[in-house]
């Protein structure tokens, strides 16, 4: 078995996708040692780590000797052996996938670091217009999601699956930018069940921030 030291998280403490992979690594139970790559200040953009991830993104994972990037891969990668974050039948799986794609591909990356930054700079948005433009991408995701939300329990039943991964983050940062959410009662229940186990409250920004 690999030591703590011999898994390694390339992470920044605010990215929501490598808060998936953090929240996904303690599930698994799996120690790993972080690295911080403040996005924040351009460290990603730095040739030591272009070098490793030419893409220049959060998180990267290595483990078993690969250097895994984009966090659905990763999480893929670790749930591999025994099916805890997805389904098994492939129909089933194929609905929980997509479920979580609305999170992971439709809302995140119009809403991550990079974009508010082009919306701000090239586009000359003021703080009024890019909130307007976060709250419409997050708003138009969650009510999808909120019809597809279980009364009780989480996305995945009895435990989390890859859905209760990718909203914890998400809520995090609707919050973060004042997100109305009175309209998404399910979805804030599921937050709350979540956030009252360890893997996730471990896995909080604030409690990772270097």
């Amino acid at each position: 078995m690999e030591s703590m030291s011999d898994i390694i998280l390339y992470d920044y403490w605010r990215s929501s996708a490598a808060y998936r992979v953090r929240i996904a690594l303690n599930l698994k139970k799996i120690n790993y040692k972080s690295i911080s790559i403040d996005i924040a200040h351009g460290d990603q953009k730095k040739q030591s780590y272009l070098t490793k991830n030419p893409q220049g993104l959060v998180p990267m994972l290595l483990i078993d000797g690969h250097e895994l990037n984009q966090s659905m891969a990763i999480i893929d990668y670790l749930d591999r052996d025994n099916s805890e974050f997805y389904p098994i039948d492939a129909a089933a799986r194929a609905k929980i996938f997509a479920q979580a794609m609305i999170i992971a591909a439709d809302i995140h990356p119009l809403n991550n670091l990079r974009i508010l930054k082009y919306l701000r700079s090239e586009l000359s948005q003021d703080d009024v217009g890019i909130s307007a433009w976060y709250h419409r991408w997050i708003i138009d995701g969650f009510k999808a999601l909120e019809t597809y939300a279980p009364n009780d329990g989480y996305f995945g039943g009895d435990n989390p699956n890859i859905i209760d991964i990718c909203l914890i983050p998400q809520i995090y940062n609707a919050r973060r930018f004042e997100t109305p959410l009175e309209d998404f009662p399910k979805l804030g229940a599921i937050d709350a069940r979540c956030n009252a186990l360890d893997a996730f409250q471990k896995s909080i920004p604030e409690n990772v921030k270097p």
